[in-house]
């Protein structure tokens, strides 16, 4: 476990540890659904701007949970202090994506082994160069063992990290979907740089919310508790 006596401007723990290992969904209240639900003995370690982060157990190994906002700036804030000030070393993103690829659909769930993005966020390592962008193979070796033992179906491959919801150009989806895609979410660029960069593990795992070719979507409801299939991976995971 990792000592608690820091604190930064956004994650105050005031006394309550954070584990090494930790699941962080974009949305707050699905990181309260995961401790209220799945954890036990857990204890609320942030609610700065109400981006809620819980430590308890799952079975008997302990596990902290924490929401990350949307986007590679918020991820790149939450991750870098959780993996730089706290000493975190397993960092799973349990996200929502757009799938855009016609064999994927609502409520699949994809591992992103590698991320191609739209955003010049690893600009600040001045590199000569592109670098790729992949999850931990120890943590997707896992992963996929996890998936395998539960019978769970999972898709494997690149996904997009981009910084752009609403995007002007309408032709950029089909780019992205002629070269293999599989979905579309916005944390894992800023996650796997983090974690690249210091050299610990991060793996991001998707269930799909939305279809970009079909238009098939699900309710903010069943994106706040319904993905548990996704949830219960990362959990053993952890």
């Amino acid at each position: 476990m990792i000592t608690t006596s820091k604190e930064t401007p956004h994650i105050k723990p005031n006394g309550v540890e954070i584990a090494e290992s930790i699941l962080l969904p974009g949305d707050p209240l699905r990181a309260k659904f995961i401790a209220e639900t799945f954890l036990e003995d857990y204890q609320c370690f942030n609610e700065v701007r109400g981006m809620l982060g819980y430590t308890g157990t799952y079975k008997g190994k302990k596990i902290s949970v924490m929401g990350t906002g949307m986007g590679p700036a918020s991820m790149g804030i939450y991750s870098w202090e959780l993996i730089n000030v706290f000493g975190v070393k397993n960092l799973i993103r349990i996200g929502t994506c757009g799938a855009m690829q016609e064999n994927i659909e609502l409520y699949d769930v994809i591992f992103g082994m590698g991320a191609a993005t739209d955003s010049n966020y690893g600009h600040q390592y001045n590199l000569p160069g592109q670098y790729p962008l992949t999850a931990s193979f120890e943590l997707l070796e896992k992963a996929k063992k996890i998936a395998d033992d539960k019978g769970q179906k999972v898709h494997i491959g690149n996904i997009l990290s981009s910084e752009i919801f609403y995007n002007a150009d309408q032709a950029s989806n089909k780019k992205w979907q002629d070269v293999g895609i599989l979905g579309v979410e916005m944390e894992s660029v800023a996650l796997y740089w983090n974690a690249i960069q210091a050299r610990v593990n991060a793996l991001c795992i998707l269930t799909v919310s939305d279809h970009l070719i079909t238009g098939a979507k699900t309710t903010s409801e069943e994106r706040q508790t319904a993905f548990t299939k996704m949830m219960e991976i990362a959990l053993e995971l952890a």
